[in-house]
């Protein structure tokens, strides 16, 4: 089975980018927490083909009309469902009775470029934790 790609975002400047500012090289994905719907065309114009914009927003204004070329090549637009505490709640009472087993490494936040390539390289199962 190939190994992804490393993402370009893992390589670029760590925090978030101003919404008029292009990356280094098309991203993989984007991210958008912001309740702008103007976002959404700004973040397919930066996405790789195949790259996904997803709003994680509990509200958002209207998306604009866009031109069809940043859909093209398979980008998509995604939402992600906007969880209530009571569902939280219901969820980790059902938690215990479920059979999960979670794997962290735990990385001091100065080897935080370490644990980027431990996971670029596939030397990391589970989750990288960077602990200050």
């Amino acid at each position: 089975m190939p190994r992804p790609r490393p993402s370009p975002a893992a390589s670029a400047p760590s925090g978030p980018a101003a919404a008029d500012e292009a990356p280094p090289e098309p991203l993989d994905a984007a991210l958008l927490f912001a309740p702008v719907g103007d976002l959404v065309p700004a973040a397919l114009a930066q996405v790789r083909p195949g790259g996904v914009v997803v709003s994680g927003g509990i509200h958002m204004s209207d998306i604009p009309s866009f031109p069809y070329r940043l859909l093209w090549e398979e980008r998509s637009v995604k939402s992600v469902a906007n969880l209530t505490r009571r569902d939280g709640e219901e969820f980790l009472a059902l938690a215990p009775g479920v059979p999960i087993r979670t794997e962290t490494r735990a990385y001091p936040l100065t080897q935080a470029n370490q644990a980027l390539d431990d996971l670029r390289e596939g030397r990391l199962s589970g989750a990288a934790v960077l602990v200050p």
